[in-house]
């Protein structure tokens, strides 16, 4: 299993959604930027995340966020934090980001990435969670995605399912 370096919406999302208990299966370990820490703990998060980031498990590794002079134009601090705490690890990394220019910075300096339905995509292979059912909860969110991508999931998962 290979480490994991998780932005903020990805978490917030599984959790609300239910389904963070999949990343200790997909990942020897998640890392967590100081920054995105914060963002969760934000007085304004929902209820859910508050209590998760108060609590979370042990894989999950609240980490200082590198220094770097760089700024990376597009993204919020978050995003750089995570990107920058990729960048340090000394290990094969998967970035969770959801964000577009997040995905498309760490695609320039080689860092995989996958997001919260990249990550559920991975869980329904693994026959951990009920694709269709995650997809719903996370559709009552304010996660956004075009409806393609989603359709996509759902076809690719009752094809696996039909065997």
């Amino acid at each position: 299993m290979t480490l994991a370096v998780a932005d903020t919406s990805p978490l917030n999302y599984l959790v609300l959604i239910g389904e963070v208990d999949v990343l200790p299966r997909l990942f020897a370990r998640v890392l967590i930027p100081d920054v995105v820490a914060g963002e969760l703990r934000d007085p304004d998060a929902p209820l859910p995340v508050l209590e998760w980031v108060a609590h979370p498990p042990s894989l999950i590794e609240i980490c200082p966020t590198p220094v770097s002079p760089e700024r990376f134009e597009r993204l919020d601090e978050g995003e750089r934090a995570a990107i920058l705490l990729a960048l340090a690890q000394f290990s094969a990394v998967t970035l969770l980001i959801d964000d577009a220019d997040g995905r498309a910075e760490a695609d320039r300096r080689g860092i995989p990435t996958t997001g919260t339905l990249g990550v559920l995509r991975a869980a329904a292979v693994l026959g951990l969670i009920d694709l269709p059912a995650a997809l719903g909860r996370l559709g009552a969110t304010s996660f956004r995605s075009p409806a393609a991508v989603i359709e996509q999931l759902l076809s690719e998962d009752r094809q696996r399912r039909q065997g």
